[in-house]
């Protein structure tokens, strides 16, 4: 409630030690903790009365249903999977395709040698008469 740590409470028994004395310091110690209790047991009256607390725990469920539906509703994760799913597609494609220019340069390969092959090739006679 106060979000008081270690070191300030030891600070205000401190001052309240040497403010009221040890003699009385446990009377006013006791006192504290009794208004302290009152004002916390006023505050729950006043909720319950007004019907505050219901509408604190009426707002904390649907905050409550929001989230969940959030989550439900959260696409994030299936366009995560749309993207694993289009990259492995992709991937497919681009191996494809390397096969194609591979098929491809085969086939620059093969009508070369065709030619070749189809060329007359002179003879070692030929050959000597040409030169």
């Amino acid at each position: 409630m106060f979000n008081i740590g270690a070191a300030e409470l030891i600070l205000i028994l401190l001052i309240a030690f040497i403010v009221v004395g040890p003699k009385d310091l446990p009377k006013v110690a006791r006192f504290l903790g009794h208004a302290i209790r009152r004002v916390r047991e006023m505050i729950q009256e006043i909720k319950k009365e007004s019907g505050l607390d219901e509408v604190e725990k009426e707002i904390r469920e649907t905050q409550r249903e929001v989230n969940k539906t959030i989550r439900e509703v959260d696409i994030r994760e299936d366009i995560r999977q749309t993207q694993r799913e289009l990259r492995s597609e992709l991937n497919g494609v681009k191996k494809e395709l390397d096969v194609s220019k591979d098929i491809r340069e085969a086939q620059r390969e093969v009508k070369k040698s065709l030619q070749a092959e189809s060329t007359p090739q002179k003879t070692e006679a030929e050959a000597e008469k040409d030169a």
